[in-house]
């Protein structure tokens, strides 16, 4: 169950208390104020009875996805059928497809079809609920914690409205505490200290479902405790020796895995060593493997760092030979230091630039001939078709270089590498400035003899 954050006319001691929670109308729904608040399109849109769009609900666990769906069907005065993605075939599908079609030209009456983990469905099943999704047999809500851009096909997609749900704030949390308080009788202050109130708003991760489940267990606990302990209100360490705290969300194959990653790479990018550490702490508190994240750093020092700082790469290659030495949890200090010399780093991409140009015009005009001067010789035959002739050895130069072709004949003059002024790359600039000016120079002393 999702999210149901006010209390029910016929509450039921016997029923879950996320039952009991269930909100009757949206004034009872907290959180996603801008989708779903009194001034948005979509309220407006339900409260008018207005035809509405097949929705894709897309946010973490415990967020009400599952509830607003079945507070829309209530809204649209709809029969709401709930399956799972996880145990629906195509053929059961196509039955409720049928069954809706039915209900819709026999008797006019409205399906919800809520489908919970919706990215589960595969390709075929997805376009099972093409014809009945085009004809409005059923109002389509899908529930997914997965980016429906890569786990939903286009065509059901292109039928579909993705609603973003985000994590609850605090204050919504908040006041679904004050609700299940209500309707179980102690008062918030007479359960927890403003301590164990803060840490258990903190510790639900914007997740309803797991707050309201500790608040039951609070409760249970409260119950069947001997008044004359003094126990309560309870302090934030007695609260989880109760409650079992939640490990961080995170999915190693999912969207958490991909976002995280994102914005990891960006903010050291980005020259934020606090966000980089952060995100580094998230990955490897959700489980993470570390040597992964050790590899991707070393791309980002190659990328992103480059020869503005070579030294980056060295010390990435450290950390990832850190992390296979020792493991966690001692590891999580050699990738910490390596994202703090990353993020401090001077940055630039030009490296990597320069290799896609490369890339492209290799792309363009294929393989030219190599200069007959840098072929290998590596016998006399060789050399008597003139393979290696003309090759002027650069070391033999008074400065340790002499000027000579290297590019293919109809490359000549291509610039691929241009280097930053930052870092040590502005001393690689300035000794390519240097070697464009003695190559002048060398030509006016030609022309001039």
């Amino acid at each position: 169950m999702d999210l149901f954050s006010a209390v029910d006319q016929n509450p039921g001691a016997d029923r879950p208390l996320a039952e009991r929670l269930r909100p009757r109308q949206f004034s009872e729904f907290f959180g996603h104020h801008k989708i779903l608040g009194p001034q948005s399109a979509l309220r407006q849109q339900i409260e008018k009875g207005e035809s509405l769009p097949n929705l894709i609900l897309w946010g973490p666990p415990g967020t009400g996805k599952t509830t607003f769906s079945r507070l829309l069907a209530r809204y649209v005065q709809a029969e709401f059928l709930e399956v799972s993605a996880v145990d629906t075939g195509a053929k059961e599908l196509k039955r409720l497809g049928e069954e809706a079609r039915f209900r819709r030209l026999g008797h006019q009456r409205k399906t919800l079809l809520f489908i919970d983990e919706i990215h589960r469905l595969n390709k075929a099943q997805q376009d099972v609920l093409l014809p009945y999704t085009e004809r409005g047999d059923f109002i389509l809500v899908g529930a997914t914690t997965e980016n429906p851009a890569y786990e939903l096909n286009s065509a059901l997609l292109s039928r579909s409205r993705i609603l973003i749900f985000e994590r609850l704030q605090e204050v919504d949390l908040l006041a679904i505490l004050q609700r299940a308080c209500q309707l179980l009788g102690p008062s918030p202050e007479s359960l927890l200290q403003p301590e164990a109130i803060q840490a258990i708003l903190q510790g639900a991760d914007g997740d309803a479902r797991q707050l309201i489940g500790w608040m039951d267990q609070v409760h249970q606990h409260f119950s069947n405790s001997n008044p004359s302990a003094n126990e309560f209100p309870l302090n934030a360490d007695r609260l989880w020796e109760i409650c079992s705290r939640s490990v961080v969300r995170y999915d190693k194959s999912g969207d958490a895995h991909y976002d995280c990653i994102s914005a990891f790479i960006k903010s050291i990018r980005g020259s934020d060593p606090d966000a980089g550490l952060y995100y580094l702490a998230r990955m490897l508190a959700g489980g993470e493997n570390p040597v992964f994240i050790a590899r991707r750093l070393i791309i980002l020092a190659s990328e992103d760092v480059g020869n503005a700082d070579p030294r980056a790469l060295s010390v990435a290659v450290a950390g990832l030979q850190a992390v296979e030495a020792i493991g966690l949890p001692e590891g999580a200090i050699s990738l910490a230091q390596v994202v703090t010399y990353l993020a401090c780093a001077p940055k630039s991409n030009r490296s990597y630039e320069g290799l896609k140009k490369a890339q492209d015009y290799v792309a363009q005009t294929g393989t030219l001939p190599v200069p007959f001067s840098l072929r290998s010789a590596p016998n006399r035959a060789a050399r008597e078709m003139g393979l290696g002739q003309g090759y002027r050895y650069s070391h033999d130069g008074p400065t340790g270089w002499v000027p000579q072709p290297f590019l293919p004949e109809s490359a000549q003059g291509q610039v691929f590498y241009e280097p930053s002024t930052r870092g040590f790359e502005k001393t690689m600039a300035q000794y390519l400035e240097w070697m464009k000016q003695s190559l002048k120079t060398s030509s006016s002393t030609s022309l001039d003899e």
